[in-house]
């Protein structure tokens, strides 16, 4: 369980005292806290994210600070690609503007457990400036070229209830230690 840090619930985090690590079925539930204070991301069950901590640990990613999870991206390799798919990326709010979300990728595509992705997806609707945001800084970044395509369309596959979502695609480097990203 992480540190109750109710205390300094309005305190920035610092960038310099970030670590990124695997996350662990004791992070489940943190995991899910995280994701309810990062609005309009979609919530899942707790279980859910204690399966996906448990399970998909080699390609998800915390981002802590003194025992404090103040960042998340669940993602996993797509079964007969040489790709990996990003599926929810959190940020507290008091570690925003740090570019933790670009450093929690750059983590995520040098382990070997993604190492032989060499596209990384994601699906983002219209309407999401800081999605949008975050993958555009990202293939800058890594020099990587961004396209986009209607995939998952409002009506045909939400029945209307929710937004078309785009794939996302990003052409990522071969040699990933000669990227670097900065915060």
């Amino acid at each position: 369980m992480a540190k109750d840090m109710s205390d300094d619930i309005n305190e920035p985090v610092d960038a310099r005292k970030v670590d990124f690590r695997k996350p662990v079925p004791e992070d489940g539930g943190d995991i899910w806290e995280l994701i309810r204070e990062c609005k309009p991301l979609d919530e899942n069950s707790r279980y859910f994210n204690l399966i996906q901590a448990d399970h998909f640990s080699d390609t998800c990613v915390v981002a802590e600070v003194d025992g404090e999870i103040c960042g998340w991206i669940s993602g996993h390799m797509i079964p007969g690609e040489e790709a990996f798919f990003v599926w929810q990326v959190a940020v507290s709010p008091r570690a925003r503007g740090l570019g933790l979300g670009r450093r929690m990728l750059q983590h995520l595509i040098e382990r070997p457990e993604c190492v032989e992705a060499h596209i990384l997806k994601t699906t983002i609707t219209e309407a999401n400036d800081a999605s949008w945001a975050l993958f555009e800084s990202f293939a800058r970044a890594v020099g990587g070229e961004l396209t986009d395509i209607p995939h998952f369309e409002e009506d045909v596959h939400f029945a209307g209830a929710a937004p078309t979502e785009h794939l996302v695609s990003i052409t990522l480097p071969r040699n990933r230690s000669d990227v670097r990203v900065v915060g």
